[in-house]
Parts: C-alpha cells; structure tokens; sequence
C-alpha cells in the first residue's frame, strides 16, 4: 500500500552536491521531500525553479525543500550550478528510496512500458510523519500548493 498522510516518513541518508542529506538530520524542520525523473530537463528544470523562487517563503514556514533523482552527486552539482537552485538535491543513484517511497512506478511513452521516478512530492513534519502527498503532480502551480501545506502545517 502506498505511503500515505499520517505514516511515519520512511528514513533516508543520501549523498548530495552540498553534502549529506538525511531525514533524521532534519528533524524538529518541515521536509518537503520531492522526486523528479532527471537533471536539467524541462519540467524538471521549472520545477526546481520554482522551489528556489519560493526558497525565502518555505524558509518562513520552517519548511526545507529536498529533491531527489536517480541523477549521480556530480550531475546534480552541474544541474545547481547552471540555474542557481537552493534545494537540497539528493542522489538516489545507488539507494531505493524512490521505491520505499512509492514514487517509482510503470510508465508508458509511445506505447513502450517502462520503470521510471512518478514526480510526487511529500510533505513530512518535524516528527518525521507524512502530513501530505501529492503523485503524479504537474509542475505549473505545484510549489504553490506545497508552500500553502507548509505554512498551513506550522
């Protein structure tokens, strides 16, 4: 069954471009953990975008905003570097994460099944419990609706 609002957030400890990310490190703060499929492509480009545009606002909340993809620590250091991201970016490239997370699903592109990363996002609280869940999300408006769960949470 996937992970749903009220579950305890499955733990993590990842390598990132800025150092390790983990859960535990950040508990007593406001996590929004998202996945997204790849580095520097077009949605997922905007959506971290948007994340950065919105970083004073979440930092407000108490909120701390991490990304995760199956993208190495390197690809991730060239994706911030290139449009100035502030989200914590983890590298899932050698952890299942994604899978105990629910957010690696079947996909279809032009008829063809495949496994790939469904862009969702979690909202977990300083307890380190899921508050919200959001699968299959579409980037326009996206951090908005998170932003407002996240000051709505505090």
């Amino acid at each position: 069954m996937p992970l749903q609002p009220g579950d305890p957030a499955p733990a993590f400890d990842l390598p990132g471009d800025a150092g390790p990310v983990s859960l535990a490190a950040l508990k007593g703060k406001t996590v929004v953990l998202y996945f997204y499929p790849k580095d520097d492509t077009p949605g997922c480009t905007t959506e971290a975008q948007g994340f950065t545009a919105a970083a004073a606002d979440f930092e407000k909340a108490g909120a701390v905003v991490v990304g995760v993809s199956k993208d190495t620590v390197a690809r991730h250091a060239k994706f911030r570097a290139k449009y100035g991201l502030t989200p914590l970016l983890g590298s899932a490239a050698d952890d299942d994460i994604i899978e105990r997370y629910g957010a690696w699903v079947e996909k279809s592109l032009y008829g063809r099944q495949y496994m790939g990363i469904d862009r969702s996002t979690f909202l977990i609280d300083g307890t380190g419990i899921i508050r919200r869940v959001w699968r299959k999300v579409k980037v326009a408006g996206h951090v908005a609706e998170v932003l407002k769960a996240a000051q709505e949470l505090n």
